[in-house]
């Protein structure tokens, strides 16, 4: 009886692993995909786009932006079943770090796999980036929380949603629709609400001149 118990509970966790959704986490792949993920300090919002050597190639200028480069740097995919925003979702199985020299921009990744979007299924991904020189922020959920207050550079890319995800008879699929996008710092909110009283400041003297 107990061995039959056991190979039931092996055989139900065996299914559940493979019923994991996967796809190819990856922004370079020959001929389908090349995108980068950037930095420019001085820039304290999202862009995204795809430049002229990117793959398929677009009008957004990089000029002063540094593609991200080595270990420091890391990326991971956030995404959800379905057609919803991923940042409702969970966060897939894969922390990527970044290449360095030619590979500066492009992650080392591989297959990411999410328990939250059935294989065969569809569902909505993004990618998220975010510096880690400090070593303080080894997952992508701590990351974003620092993000969020000002304490580390961070961004995400468009949403991409994959009509069919990988696991079992199906191949994992590319991040067809991925595009380059940049991390940043978010404005520490002491740095906001200086900022707001400097443009009030300025509106008021105006005024009185």
């Amino acid at each position: 009886m107990k061995k039959l118990i056991l190979t039931a509970c092996a055989v139900t966790c065996a299914v559940s692993v493979f019923a994991q959704g996967t796809v190819v986490f990856q922004n370079r792949v020959s001929g389908s995909i090349v995108t980068h993920v950037y930095f420019n300090s001085a820039v304290t919002s999202s862009v995204i786009g795809n430049g002229s050597n990117d793959t398929p190639a677009g009008n957004q200028s990089w000029a002063g932006y540094t593609a991200l480069s080595g270990s420091a740097y890391q990326a991971a995919l956030i995404g959800i079943a379905g057609t919803g925003d991923p940042l409702a979702g969970s966060w897939g199985s894969l922390v990527a770090s970044f290449r360095t020299g030619t590979g500066a921009g492009f992650i080392s990744g591989g297959d990411c796999s999410f328990a939250n979007i059935a294989e065969g299924g569809k569902g909505t991904v993004a990618m998220f980036a975010w510096d880690n020189s400090s070593g303080k922020y080894a997952t992508p959920a701590s990351a974003l929380a620092a993000w969020q207050t000002g304490g580390v550079a961070a961004g995400f890319s468009n949403p991409i949603t994959l009509d069919v995800f990988g696991g079992g008879l199906n191949v994992s699929p590319n991040l067809d629709g991925l595009k380059s996008f940049n991390i940043y710092l978010v404005p520490e909110p002491s740095t906001m609400a200086l900022a707001g009283l400097g443009a009030a400041a300025m509106l008021i003297f105006r005024r009185r001149k």
